[in-house]
């Protein structure tokens, strides 16, 4: 039996009245029952000041085997703070997996991700193909952060963190095999 997998859960909005953290506790909720998951949720909040812990967030990044970023599209893109946050740290992204659940309006997210997606390439992270968005997320969750209608949205959260499960034990263990190094 391996380790647990430990994954970072990104809340990628700081905005007030941001709707992220029902978006992400939701996510770390169905991550906590995958068999092989330990899930850190890392609000981008706590880093939002002047002069960010930067220290402190990179090591949680560095400590995680794989990413899921939760994050809003604003302006047909992803929030400032969120590429401060990724822009913070390198080496720690390198060869790991990083799977997306986006929300918004009717498009849910889906051209900020795709955006993220050639942002994390650059950082040699292997994006998820698979990811869970939420066009028009206020209907989509009751007051409690339930949602209405779990089925389709926990199926796609189960395919998506089902492969990041493959990808994070398949990078972990080559990681400790041969370290990654970039020319």
């Amino acid at each position: 039996m391996t380790d647990p997998l430990r994954l970072g859960v990104i809340i990628g909005s700081i905005r007030e009245g941001r709707f992220g953290p029902t978006v992400a506790n939701w996510i770390a909720a169905q991550a906590s029952q995958h068999p092989d998951m330990d899930v850190d949720l890392i609000d981008l909040i706590h880093y939002a000041t002047p002069t960010p812990d930067a220290r402190a967030f990179a090591e949680r990044i560095k400590a995680a085997d794989a990413y899921v970023i939760v994050t809003p599209e604003y302006n047909h893109g992803y929030p400032a703070p969120l590429k401060h946050a990724i822009d913070l740290c390198y080496a720690e992204w390198h060869a790991k997996p990083v799977g997306f659940v986006s929300y918004g309006g009717f498009a849910g997210g889906v051209r900020a991700v795709e955006q993220l997606r050639q942002v994390f390439a650059e950082l040699h992270a292997v994006t998820i193909r698979d990811s869970v968005s939420f066009a028009g997320v206020h209907g989509k969750f009751d007051r409690d952060g339930t949602l209405k209608d779990p089925m389709p949205c926990e199926t796609a959260a189960k395919d998506m963190l089902d492969q990041l499960a493959w990808w994070a034990h398949a990078l972990r263990d080559a990681r400790a095999v041969r370290p990654y190094g970039t020319a």
